[in-house]
């Protein structure tokens, strides 16, 4: 009898055991399976309101709208400075046609151009406010006095030429002299100053200051914007090859009008705006921390379903199931908002003229607008006839960036042939960065024709390499890389459409979820083995039994 006691006791210890491990497994799948849930899913599980999902939404029509709204006054911004350019141009030098030549904008080749050209830009800014149809003025020291236009020449210390002779006598030295020029000085043209020994110049700068007041943005309903320009004109001469190069540079700068007035809507309008900024700023907090919460959780699932596989099977978690935890998608989420947030807050700043970096601000919501967007792909994902996308970027993207490791290597390599044999010849490979570019171009089939024609044809034996060197890339990279680099796209889509008709391989969680049990129990003395075919068992020893579980990450 006492045997027979202590049998039932220890059948009812080992019995309430294996229930409690069966109730914690299933709790564990349960919660699995509901994390892995879609929005819609999870609402009819658990009446569960898809909050995040809402505050995605949400987000992306508040930060497009942002966007667009500061786009447009970002325009206005921007088509201000190169208007404003193109008028400094017209005023100021000589000859100017509405069309730089190249990298300049006038070229003059004789010594009286050079004085003409001189002459003319300080006679037009001594006349700029008869002139200019603009609200341009000189610019003002703190006590109210002009501030006045700079004129620096740059020359060798001693300089002795005779072409003729063959001989030349050259202190490599430079020297440079300035003087000042104020808009009601007279009798500048007889300084001595004006007289070049063009043998030694090397370069004459013209700066100077003026202001100028931005009344387009009124339109847009916001306040103008006082913008300070600093203005150089150089003489180039560095060649000594008889062509002197007229180069205006221009650097705007904005800040906030110091004494303005105003009536009408915009001072309101403004106020809107912040506000809505402000909205703006807390959807996308918001977000970030809805997003922060779910990884909190999906770690702590992590852990669990780790710990369960290590205590019933002796096994890790493998990398794919891993990675179905780790979302990218919130990281990229949560990259946007804070990106979103330091956007709206720069866009604040500079509509209440505390700030004016503008192409900041663009950079930070441009990009911001952009992670959203691509965010809105996860939640495509959840249909299997809308997540092949995704599915095959998946899969080629290992091979792609392998594959793109060895096709940036030949192509480097030309890079900087082209540069070092046609830069001198082809305008399109005078820089690294233009070789780069229009080596790109022509991967594309973009101005094939014009690369080849353009090529000055001075040099016979440079004209004959162009034309090795230009076949031999076009044939290289469009017929066989990009052609194989297509190839392992399109093999990774078959491969998706395969499994997407015969079924997906299962992982580890997805044969748990499935309540399967074929997990292979693993030996303490094969724990070596058990690390280095971890990834082995994770893709290959995989049974496609069942598809009706779908992971997105």
């Amino acid at each position: 009898m006492e045997l027979l006691v202590r049998y039932l006791e220890r059948s009812n210890s080992v019995s309430s055991a294996l229930t409690s491990d069966t109730v914690n497994e299933e709790k564990l799948r349960d919660d699995l399976k509901y994390y892995f849930m879609s929005p819609c899913e999870k609402y009819r599980a658990r009446q569960h309101k898809p909050w995040k999902l809402g505050v995605q939404i949400l987000k992306i029509v508040m930060i497009t709208t942002q966007l667009i709204l500061f786009g447009l006054n970002n325009q206005l911004v921007v088509s201000y400075k190169e208007e404003n350019t193109m008028t400094f141009k017209y005023l100021f030098l000589k000859d100017f046609t509405g069309v730089d030549e190249d990298d300049y904008s006038v070229a003059v080749y004789t010594q009286q151009g050079v004085y003409d050209s001189l002459y003319y830009a300080l006679d037009k800014y001594s006349q700029l406010g008869r002139l200019s149809t603009g609200p341009i003025s000189y610019a003002e020291d703190e006590d109210g006095k002009l501030l006045p236009l700079i004129i620096c020449k740059e020359y060798y210390k001693r300089g002795m030429v005779e072409p003729s002779e063959e001989a030349y006598d050259i202190d490599a030295q430079l020297e440079t002299v300035c003087t000042s020029y104020y808009p009601n000085t007279t009798n500048l043209h007889n300084s001595s100053f004006f007289d070049l020994d063009f043998y030694r110049l090397v370069d004459i700068k013209i700066t100077f200051q003026l202001k100028g007041i931005n009344l387009q943005t009124v339109r847009s309903r916001e306040l103008p914007d006082c913008y300070s320009f600093y203005v150089m004109i150089r003489f180039d001469n560095h060649c000594h090859s008889g062509k002197v190069k007229l180069f205006l540079d221009i650097d705007a700068q904005s800040n906030a009008c110091r004494d303005w007035k105003i009536s009408g809507t915009a001072q309101k309008n403004t106020h809107y705006l912040l506000i809505f900024d402000g909205f703006v700023i807390v959807v996308c907090l918001t977000s970030a921390v809805l997003c922060t919460r779910s990884i909190i959780l999906a770690v702590r699932l992590l852990q669990r379903f780790s710990q369960f596989l290590h205590e019933n099977y002796n096994r890790k978690v493998c990398e794919d199931d891993q990675r179905e935890f780790l979302n990218g998608w919130y990281v990229l989420v949560i990259i946007s908002d804070l990106m979103a947030i330091i956007g709206s807050i720069l866009k604040m700043e500079i509509q209440a003229k505390s700030l004016t970096s503008y192409d900041v601000c663009s950079i930070f919501l441009g990009t911001s607008t952009l992670m959203v967007w691509v965010g809105v792909i996860r939640y495509l994902g959840y249909f299997q006839k809308y997540n092949v996308l995704i599915l095959t970027m998946q899969a080629a993207f290992p091979k792609v960036l392998r594959f793109c490791c060895c096709a940036g290597m030949i192509y480097l390599g030309y890079t900087f042939c082209g540069w070092i044999v046609l830069g001198p010849y082809h305008e399109k490979f005078e820089g690294l960065s233009l070789v780069a570019e229009c080596l790109f171009s022509l991967v594309n089939g973009d101005d094939m024709f014009s690369t080849f024609a353009q090529l000055k044809n001075t040099n016979t034996l440079v004209w004959l390499f162009s034309r090795v060197y230009l076949y031999s890339f076009i044939s290289l990279f469009i017929y066989m890389v990009l052609s194989l680099f297509i190839a392992l796209i399109t093999d990774a889509y078959e491969t998706i459409k395969n499994y997407q008709r015969d079924g997906f391989p299962l992982t580890d969680l997805q044969k748990f979820l499935t309540e399967q049990k074929d997990f292979p129990v693993v030996e303490e003395n094969s724990l070596t083995d058990v690390h280095i075919r971890n990834t082995v068992l994770c893709c290959c020893e995989r049974v496609p039994e069942n598809d009706s579980v779908i992971l997105i990450g």
